[in-house]
């Protein structure tokens, strides 16, 4: 009990300003049972984590410490992989408590309204769910077999018993589900229709929404009468993994090195990785462009790679001067980036909450209303 009043205080001691039933939410479910075993980073690798590996009050402490934790790595589950870890990509971890909590509040659950939950992931996000709505009214969904089984048994074991269904959470409901309220742990670029239409008119659906770029954005909207959703970007960032088999599951594909025309660069790509400013540049990007990132000789480079037309762009950090270009392709894709970062200079920077955004079955658009009257939308 004496580490859940510690987390409890660290997400209160932060942006995040507890209600009294979200509060008890975190006093009153334990995060331990559904984080059993962990990655840990070593390096470039990821090297699991149990009670029983050497201290078990430092592992406690980690897992109640206001940070996520990486439960899945290229699809092999902590419990599942060899003492001496492995390197990869993380595809599953447990939120960070102090975002799980800016969610939820947003979410606005009450007793009784019925829950859908896009990605199970560990279980414990569903748990909070149940204690807030009752089990009886969640339902929550996972791609992999793997997590929902761990998730059902997990939150049994805790005394919880809700709806746990594997498959893909974008498409796959039960027969005439209707919901109060629908939030995703995984990122999408698009919200997927479905969702709008499950959601009940003065419903609330909070969703990350994310493409190539660090930084995505949080959303809550509310189902008007007409089918349609409306609301505002939250002042959080929310870097989700995507949603796989699902609308928001990227394409892997491999980064051609561009050796096209130099020219020197506006600005350096290091300004996407500055999160106040990589939401507005995402809002400029096509759907499929890709951005890998690495440094060379200790200088910073970025790549941009859209698979449709095949164009790439180089954008590498020099010892001296402007950082230097280099295209391939029928398109400089760094041009629009720049466009944006002048753009949103010139618009003072304006912060993620002071947009919102509408979302129907087809169109989805953010918006910017400027102090001056002018109004700036872009399309998701």
């Amino acid at each position: 009990m004496r580490a859940r009043v510690s987390l409890t205080q660290q997400i209160d001691r932060g942006s995040v300003l507890l209600g009294p039933r979200l509060a008890g939410a975190f006093l009153n479910v334990p995060r331990h049972p559904f984080v059993p075993v962990f990655y840990r980073r070593d390096g470039e690798r990821f090297i699991p984590w149990r009670f029983t590996d050497g201290d078990p009050d430092a592992w406690l402490d980690a897992v109640y410490m206001d940070d996520s934790l990486i439960t899945e790595v290229d699809g092999l589950h902590a419990e599942h992989a060899e003492a001496e870890g492995l390197t990869g990509v993380p595809t599953s971890s447990s939120t960070a408590p102090s975002l799980m909590a800016d969610m939820l509040d947003a979410l606005d659950v009450h007793e009784g309204a019925e829950v859908y939950e896009v990605g199970a992931g560990s279980g414990y996000n569903a748990a909070l769910l149940c204690h807030l709505a009752g089990d009886q009214h969640i339902t929550t969904v996972d791609r992999s077999e793997d997590l929902t089984t761990k998730a059902r048994a997990r939150l049994n074991a805790v005394g919880f018993r809700p709806l746990v269904i594997h498959g893909d959470g974008a498409r796959e409901f039960p027969p005439a589900a209707k919901y109060d309220r629908i939030i995703a742990t995984a990122s999408v670029r698009r919200i997927p229709p479905e969702w709008l239409k499950r959601c009940r008119p003065g419903g609330i659906v909070v969703v990350p929404l994310k493409g190539t770029l660090a930084g995505g954005m949080l959303a809550r909207l509310t189902k008007l009468p007409d089918g349609t959703a409306t609301g505002h970007i939250l002042h959080t960032p929310a870097a989700f993994m995507p949603l796989q088999n699902g609308t928001g599951a990227s394409p892997q594909t491999t980064t051609p090195l561009p050796d096209g025309p130099h020219r020197e660069a506006e600005i350096s790509g290091r300004e996407l990785d500055d999160w106040t400013f990589s939401f507005f540049a995402q809002l400029h990007m096509p759907p499929g462009v890709v951005r890998t990132y690495s440094r060379r000789d200790g200088l910073h480079v970025t790549t941009l790679h859209d698979p449709a037309d095949g164009s790439a762009t180089l954008i590498q950090d020099m010892p001296e001067g402007a950082p230097l270009v280099t295209s391939t392709g029928p398109r400089d894709l760094w041009k629009p980036i720049e466009a944006a970062y002048r753009h949103w200079q010139q618009l003072n920077r304006p912060r993620r909450e002071w947009f919102t955004i509408e979302a129907g079955t087809a169109e989805q658009t953010v918006t910017y209303a400027a102090p001056d009257g002018g109004v700036h939308r872009w399309s998701l």
